[in-house]
């Protein structure tokens, strides 16, 4: 979360604005969980006016001070207030003889501020960060301009952000190789940065793209914390949750979409059709257990969630008569209502006071049904013939002509073509899924022929030898994330890993090592750099073990062994490559140097950044059953993101921790 603070500078009124920025904003800033500061910090170059602008824009939360009546905070707090409806917190210093605090003015006497003594502003900063979350927390208007105008609509920030092309770059790099444990390293090191929002928007659709539904959601409700309301987050959690299986969560996201002011007629039919899917999936599972034909048509027709399902997608296809998606589905799920009810007369007239008003209700239905597939139809055609004119193909939109044929037509042989065209260059899963709902109607005995023609149509996805062995490998249930002290160079002043204590390294970190394979937890994998000293160790002592291993480096190989090998002698430098020859290597960057993206951010360098992925993609791997071994003195190290980082990092997150004690080497 990125704040920007407007303040008088100096002293001014006998009051130390400088001071209360560092002793009361600041503290509370770090405290919750905040970023940002004043122009002068976050610019680093430009007109100070521009960036001043940006920032009230796109800031996620704005302090301002107004004790006193300085113009250049008016007017940026006017700014802010006429551009963002919520978010933006004033403070005040209070009266008293030592300090001459001018009257609110009136346009501000309404709002609410957050008083403090001037002379002893660190003894608010707990109330600060209270009074701070709870702004956040609220999603109500506080700008007078919003209240007072409430069909004005806020800027969006988003417009104003721009991603850097090398981030950009690493997402679709990480994408390519399905690297979810890069993406979110991507996620966490967005922190603080003006256009995280954006990152993680980013971010989340590849999490989406490549069905990462845990990470997925996980980005798309952090997003939905600057925003309840946010279009694109509550629509795509529908998805999300969805497929996770939470369809009360999913309606709940979807049904705030639809409360989106800002709702298109399109986006306004796609998150209907989503809430028609949602009513589809319960229905079919009130019936799926059922046993015989006729108990299954019975529960079928008789279950609440058919005609929800129907009401839905027909309500988004009357939003926008070009989405045929909604339209289709409205189509299948009201020929499935007209189509049990024929079969199962009892049951259909169960909901009617009479025998007449249900055969009245089935003709409406029967008529409503020719004029669906008219307008499906039509909005079909016109999508395939914009396609064609521009010479694409779009393997969606023919298979929704095969299954309006299914649904339409009175030739079996004509529904079988469709198909045999529309699947001619399909993969696995576009048929599979016409199958499933060609298979739904032959559970439902409805649709007989054309479902039949269908399915003889459209080939079983049979698991291929080479995926059925892939798939039978078991990932790791265990794994055992190694960090440690590199053995002491011939110059160093403090001996930490002395060269002649290698054996008792090697036996502390095999001992440990045992007694996690004796656990007995399932199949292990060791993670670790491949530095002098504990990493070399820890790889060798695996092997000798039937451990297997991945090395992770982050530079190449002959840039790690000159920062992290070469002065360690000659016979390490053997080792490492013997190592890296056998066992699975991956390589973080192509250089030492963060990427132009990341170099802003204070305190952070690529040792540190290497320690997050290595503890990601072992989180990926085995979240449940990580442990991490660490050869440590138990002190700060030499540089920033060496074993005391890791430690730390795993020690966040709540990770399972074996301390070797490096002392030990040294008696």
């Amino acid at each position: 979360m990125h704040a920007f603070i407007v303040r008088p500078f100096g002293t001014k009124n006998e009051i130390n604005f400088d001071r209360v920025d560092y002793e009361l904003i600041r503290p509370a800033l770090k405290e919750a969980g905040f970023s940002g500061g004043t122009t002068g910090e976050i610019i680093s170059q430009g007109n100070i006016r521009t960036d001043m602008f940006e920032q009230l824009l796109i800031a996620d939360f704005v302090i301002a001070d107004i004790s006193i009546h300085n113009a250049n905070v008016f007017y940026e707090l006017g700014i802010r207030h006429a551009f963002r409806d919520k978010r933006t917190f004033l403070l005040r210093a209070l009266k008293d003889d030592a300090h001459q605090i001018d009257d609110v003015p009136f346009d501000l006497k309404t709002d609410r501020y957050m008083s403090y003594d001037a002379q002893k502003p660190s003894t608010h900063v707990n109330e600060l960060v209270t009074r701070m979350t709870e702004t956040w927390d609220v999603q109500k208007p506080d700008s007078p301009v919003f209240q007072l105008l409430p069909g004005l609509k806020a800027t969006d920030p988003s417009k104003f952000q721009i991603i850097p092309l090398d981030f950009r770059e690493e997402v679709e790099q990480a994408q390519e190789k399905k690297n979810l444990a890069k993406l979110q390293l991507l996620l966490l090191e967005t922190e603080g940065l003006t256009w995280r929002t954006m990152g993680l928007r980013l971010i989340g659709e590849t999490q989406r793209s490549l069905e990462d539904w845990p990470g997925a959601q996980a980005t798309w409700e952090h997003i939905r914390t600057y925003d309840e309301m946010d279009l694109q987050a509550n629509t795509l959690l529908g998805t999300i949750y969805q497929r996770q299986g939470n369809l009360t969560k999913s309606n709940q996201a979807l049904k705030r979409a639809l409360d989106n002011n800002g709702l298109s007629r399109q986006d306004r039919a796609e998150v209907l059709a989503l809430m028609g899917r949602n009513a589809k999936t319960l229905w079919e599972k009130d019936w799926q257990g059922s046993e015989s034909v006729q108990a299954i048509q019975q529960t079928a027709l008789a279950s609440p969630y058919l005609q929800k399902s129907f009401e839905y997608y027909n309500q988004g296809f009357i939003e926008d008569r070009n989405h045929f998606y909604s339209g289709l589905n409205a189509l299948a799920m009201l020929t499935a209502i007209i189509e049990l009810a024929t079969a199962q007369p009892p049951i259909w007239e169960d909901g009617f006071d009479s025998e007449d008003e249900a055969t009245r209700r089935l003709k409406k239905l029967n008529d409503l049904r020719s004029d669906l597939i008219g307008g499906v139809k039509l909005a079909i055609e016109s999508k395939r013939t914009i396609l064609a004119r521009s010479h694409e193909i779009d393997i969606w939109a023919e298979m929704s002509y095969a299954d309006l044929m299914l649904l339409s037509s009175t030739k079996p042989k004509r529904v079988s073509r469709a198909y045999q065209k529309a699947l001619s260059n399909a993969k696995d899963f576009e048929r599979s899924s016409a199958r499933k709902q060609a298979e739904l109607y032959q559970k439902l005995d409805i649709h007989k022929e054309n479902s039949q023609a269908a399915l003889e149509s459209t080939p079983e996805v049979h698991v291929t030898q080479q995926s059925s062995k892939r798939s039978s490998k078991k990932s790791p249930s265990h794994v055992i994330l190694f960090t440690g002290h590199r053995i002491d160079a011939h110059d160093r002043k403090h001996p930490r890993f002395p060269r002649e204590k290698e054996g008792q390294a090697r036996d502390l970190i095999k001992q440990a090592v045992l007694k996690e394979k004796e656990k007995g937890k399932g199949s292990l994998l060791g993670i670790a750099g491949a530095a002098s000293g504990g990493d070399i160790l820890f790889h060798e002592v695996c092997k000798e073990l039937d451990i297997p291993t991945h090395i992770y480096l982050a530079i190449p190989k002959n840039d790690y062994i000159k920062a992290s090998v070469a002065d360690s002698g000659p016979e390490w430098i053997e080792r490492f490559h013997a190592l890296v020859s056998t066992q699975p290597t991956e390589t973080l960057s192509d250089s030492d140097e963060l990427p132009r993206w990341l170099r802003a951010k204070k305190n952070y360098n690529i040792w540190q950044r290497s320690n997050l992925w290595m503890l990601y993609r072992a989180l990926e791997i085995s979240k449940d059953n990580l442990t991490l071994l660490a050869l440590w003195n138990g002190e700060a190290g030499d540089n920033a993101g060496g074993t005391e980082d890791m430690v730390k990092r795993v020690q966040e997150r709540g990770g399972r921790f074996i301390h070797l004690d490096a002392r030990t080497l040294l008696n």
